[in-house]
């Protein structure tokens, strides 16, 4: 028995893209539907889905659809167990270093990030204690109005 096959709408609410991004991301090159199905329906299997969530867990970090395409070729030519054969040293070190350096970066983006989210909390924060002043102060018939 095969792989069960999804159309495009199982597959958007399965990894959170829209119909439009999916479509986008095979125009591209990033995906390709498995099969398509005798009425011209676009068919994905769990390959299909997990290279989309991929796509899309890059996308906060920055990373363009050239980056997701050469991770994706990185990842493809790994075997599925994850363990690299010995037998081409080589082959072998060029995908460890390429993997290597998305994973820093996308540690570098994290950090970037982080930061960026401490900054957002922070002004947030002071302006919780502005208005929880404000309204302390307010008269008493308006302190219900300054929440």
């Amino acid at each position: 028995m095969g792989e069960r096959l999804m159309r495009i709408g199982e597959v958007a609410e399965r990894t959170g893209l829209s119909l439009r991004t999916i479509r986008h991301y095979e125009e591209v090159g990033v995906v390709s539907p498995a099969e398509r199905s005798e009425g011209g329906f676009r068919l994905y299997g769990e390959a299909e889905v997990r290279r989309l969530r991929l796509a899309r867990r890059m996308r906060p970090l920055g990373f363009c659809l050239e980056d997701v395409r050469a991770l994706l070729d990185v990842l493809d030519r790994l075997p599925h167990g994850g363990a690299l054969p010995d037998d081409n040293m080589r082959a072998r070190e060029e995908l460890v270093a390429r993997l290597r350096t998305y994973w820093r970066e996308a540690d570098s983006r994290c950090e970037e990030l982080w930061e960026q989210l401490a900054r957002a909390e922070e002004f947030a924060r002071s302006l919780h204690e502005q208005l929880s002043r404000l309204v302390a102060t307010a008269p008493t018939g308006s302190k219900e109005e300054a929440r």
